[in-house]
């Protein structure tokens, strides 16, 4: 029987690592990373994929993730290492793993095949069956216009994620800056791949990841892609430097006064509601009126909050009779 993948792990800040430099791998379990994956696709060159995978293994099994996502990106598909990238890393160290990783999605096809190799693997090594779940990068046009059938493909999927330099490369767009706007287009060039993504990995209770902002040191610069993307509901941004690991986990989390806002309005619901609320349908919470949908929105944050760990600095008190 299958083991459900867990869709709502913290993914605020997504750590990319070369799998084959063990100074960065080291030094990444101490970084207050939500997710870290173990990159051997375009971080590590193609002589150097090999043992990097051992090392890969290596890290997985005798570091302390402790609090940390634990994610290796294979190469994709088109590539003669992916198969081996696969067997070997959850095969030695599938028990301390939780996703794949896989780049250059195209084809729902593509996911389903990872999906069955895993499920092989799972089997041999006596693992749990679908415990490992799988993260699908869009990075060219037709991974976009395949994103539905993509986010449907496999129960195991959790995220999709959004791959912006091959993307850009893939419609020829005007930029050499990866994640900034095109020269001479004045609204968001970005704003319908990342809602048409949005909309698939919420389809389908999936998350949803914006990709990495090369320009590292430009904080401020990274701040505001960042704001872009959670504002529009994303759930988290890869990060490739340890300076942007704060401002990531910053932006992806609600404001402690939206966090406590949202739980008292999931408090204040709850009474209206109840007997000794009157079972009403709608109740007012200062000068707002809340109903049904004002508690789907709560939860919204409300889930966010608790997920990042927050501690709620407000307490709600039933209004007299």
């Amino acid at each position: 029987m299958s083991t459900p993948v867990n869709r709502l792990r913290p993914r605020r800040s997504c750590l990319a690592v070369p799998g084959s430099n063990p100074r960065f791998l080291e030094k990444a379990q101490g970084l207050p990373a939500d997710q870290v994956f173990l990159d051997l696709e375009d971080a590590c060159a193609p002589l150097a994929k090999p043992e990097a995978r051992h090392t890969i293994v290596k890290f997985l099994n005798e570091g302390d993730w402790t609090g940390k996502t634990r994610v290796v990106r294979v190469n994709d598909w088109t590539t003669e290492w992916t198969y081996r990238d696969v067997v070997t890393v959850v095969e030695g160290a599938g028990q301390n793993l939780d996703c794949i990783m896989l780049p250059k999605v195209q084809t729902a096809d593509q996911v389903v095949a990872l999906d069955l190799l895993l499920t092989q693997i799972e089997k041999t090594m006596g693992f749990e069956v679908g415990k490992i779940g799988i993260e699908a990068q869009i990075e060219n046009a037709r991974g976009l216009n395949n994103v539905n059938a993509i986010a449907e493909a496999s129960p195991r999927t959790e995220t999709i994620i959004f791959g912006p330099a091959d993307f850009m490369a893939s419609i020829n767009m005007k930029s050499l800056v990866v994640g900034e706007q095109p020269p001479g287009y004045g609204a968001d060039a970005y704003h319908y791949i990342l809602m048409k993504i949005l909309m698939a990995a919420r389809a389908n209770d999936l998350q949803a990841i914006d990709g990495p902002y090369l320009q590292i040191r430009n904080v401020d610069g990274y701040r505001e892609v960042a704001k872009r993307a959670a504002a529009l509901g994303f759930d988290g941004k890869w990060v490739l430097h340890p300076g942007q690991v704060e401002a990531s986990n910053e932006i992806f989390s609600p404001s402690q006064e939206d966090f406590d806002h949202a739980e008292m309005i999931l408090d204040a619901y709850e009474w209206c509601t109840s007997e000794a609320g009157g079972k009403k349908g709608s109740a007012m919470l200062g000068d707002e009126m809340i109903d049904e949908a004002s508690r789907k929105m709560a939860l919204v944050i409300s889930g966010k909050g608790r997920a990042a760990g927050m501690k709620r600095t407000t307490t709600f008190e039933a209004p007299e009779a």
